[in-house]
């Protein structure tokens, strides 16, 4: 079959550019998803997510090789494999980023993507429930909604920043970042709004949109250095797709520099060592990638909070029905209500720590008297760490599509990160003993009274950290020798071929990344049709009060 547009990857971005691109109904679409259909309810129940985190559901199986600063452990890094992508596995935070990331991108050569060029496009992708205005988008597909969370911890939470001379900034997606904030999840009706259910959902009742799933892109197929469409493995046969206009890569941080190579497209020396004849030597294809790293600072909780009784398991199973059939009750609020955004020294440009807030710990369970027994309740917070300088590559095992690539994050490769990550612990363990959380907290549980210097808290990072599940970067846009991309998130040397994913971002922002990604996607269906951009917005730079400096 011959379209007008191959995409590759029915995630974040995959699905933005479905439903832009067929909005012309001239235009013919095919999109392509290694994963099945998005039906399973437990995607759709946000509380779901647990179950779908603890057994790896709708997940591409990734892990790290062993991460030599990290003891050693191999990382777990789960990507979505469905319609939706990450959409429809990640916690639902929507999160843009501070305003300094996309200028810091804009003065390194990605022309075309300061704030005041990529805010237009946030606005257009979002429904911001609070109505739109300088920042926010009101008519957008995606739903965007404040934390229904009215676990009084979290109150106690904001008492302790006060306490600490820490900001609150009532919008972090809007005038002012910094600070902390309540937090906002893409949830519509009580049931996740992921990119299948914003844009891929409506784009599917158009007949020019064809999608395949259990789909696998194996290569994209080059006529000399041009694109010409993409072979696909389906039900154990090779198919072969043709387009008379772009491929667009959409298959995320591991899978499109993974099918840039099995192309032919990337560093000449490791295709040759794998067995790939190189079309296109592109040094930097799947380096550059770049995470989040967190660790969790947590305490036994006096008493049982109000989701710890929602867990009881007859009022589970009551709680999972009604938010799959009414949108409603307890299984529609996750348990979290706060994200914060801070600068551990005074002149950095955007804030390097970020926490995420949890007012349950991670292995909660159902349970029920005589039957199952409670599980002890608990509550802290995670920092990450949101600009690492460490870089880590993503590279083949073989020249089997099949076959998962290796992925070596080189976490805490410097001696600033690891300073960053052990501030941020030392931040949050600061703000969790002030006597607004009194009521609340018990016992150290994590890293534990124990451990108390640097050499500790270092040794407790390296046991415990994990990934954030923020991966980018590995087909980088930008100028210098190893940007993948162009500022129009063309391939380098390569005609008609585009990326449009969190592959694509030249560096970390400030916070969760789906957000980002699904901006990227809007402006990019708008590069691939020849439109004019969306008109820059010029916004004043906050006058909300600074962040202390810190000892």
């Amino acid at each position: 079959m011959t379209y007008d547009y191959v995409i590759v990857g029915a995630g974040s971005a995959g699905c933005v550019l479905a439903y832009r691109l067929t909005a012309d109904p001239s235009v013919r679409v095919l999109l392509l998803e290694a994963g099945g259909r998005d039906t399973n309810p437990l995607i759709h129940i946000p509380i779901g997510l647990g179950k779908l985190w603890e057994h790896r559901m709708f997940d591409w199986g990734y892990d790290t090789e062993p991460e030599p600063r990290l003891d050693n452990r191999r990382i777990e890094a789960m990507r979505g494999k469905v319609l939706g992508g990450s959409s429809s596995i990640n916690v639902m935070a929507y999160v843009r980023g501070h305003r300094g990331d996309y200028d810091r991108w804009a003065r390194n050569g990605c022309r075309g993507w300061s704030y005041a060029e990529v805010l237009p496009y946030f606005k257009h992708c979002e429904s911001w429930e609070k109505g739109e205005n300088t920042w926010r988008g009101g008519r957008g597909p995606l739903s965007v909604i404040d934390s229904r969370n009215r676990d009084p911890l979290f109150d106690a939470w904001l008492d302790a920043a006060q306490e600490a001379d820490w900001p609150f900034t009532e919008d972090y997606n809007g005038k002012e970042q910094e600070g902390f904030g309540r937090s906002q999840w893409t949830i519509r009706n009580g049931r996740r709004c992921s990119a299948a259910v914003a844009f891929l959902r409506p784009a599917m009742r158009r007949p020019n949109l064809t999608v395949e799933t259990n789909a696998l892109a194996t290569r994209v197929i080059l006529e000399g250095t041009r694109a010409t469409g993409v072979e696909y493995a389906r039900n154990g046969h090779l198919h072969r797709a043709s387009t008379t206009r772009e491929v667009l890569l959409a298959g995320g941080v591991f899978n499109t520099p993974q099918l840039l190579m099995l192309s032919g497209v990337g560093e000449a020396d490791h295709l040759r060592a794998v067995g790939i004849a190189p079309t296109v030597h592109l040094p930097g294809v799947g380096k550059n990638l770049q995470d989040h790293l967190s660790v969790d600072v947590h305490y036994a909780r006096r008493g049982r909070g109000p989701f710890h009784a929602e867990m009881r398991l007859d009022r589970t199973a009551v709680n999972m029905i009604r938010a799959y059939v009414f949108g409603t009750g307890p299984g529609t609020v996750l348990p979290s209500r706060l994200h914060a955004f801070l600068k551990t020294r005074r002149e950095l440009a955007v804030p390097d720590i970020q926490f995420l807030f949890r007012g349950a710990p991670a292995r909660a369970h159902p349970w029920f008297p005589g039957i199952t027994p409670a599980y002890e309740d608990s509550f802290g917070l995670r920092p990450v760490m949101l600009h690492p300088e460490s870089r880590g590559a993503v590279r083949l095992r073989s020249a089997d599509p099949g076959a998962p690539v290796r992925i070596a994050q080189n976490f805490l490769a410097t001696e600033n990160d690891v300073h960053t990550i052990r501030e941020g612990v030392k931040l949050g363990r600061d703000i969790a003993s002030r006597t607004g959380l009194d009521p609340f907290r018990g016992r150290e549980t994590a890293p534990g009274p124990e451990c108390r210097t640097n050499a500790e808290i270092d040794a407790f990072v390296r046991r415990t950290a994990i990934t954030a599940h923020h991966p980018c970067a590995t087909c980088a846009m930008g100028v210098g020798e190893d940007a993948v991309l162009d500022p129009a998130l063309r391939v380098r040397g390569v005609e008609g071929l585009r990326v449009a994913d969190a592959s694509a971002m030249p560096d970390l922002v400030s916070g969760n990344i789906n957000a980002c990604v699904l901006m990227i996607a809007e402006k990019a269906a708008d590069l691939v049709l020849g439109k004019p951009p969306l008109p820059a917005v010029a916004t004043a730079h906050s006058d909300a009060t600074r962040i202390p400096e810190r000892g």
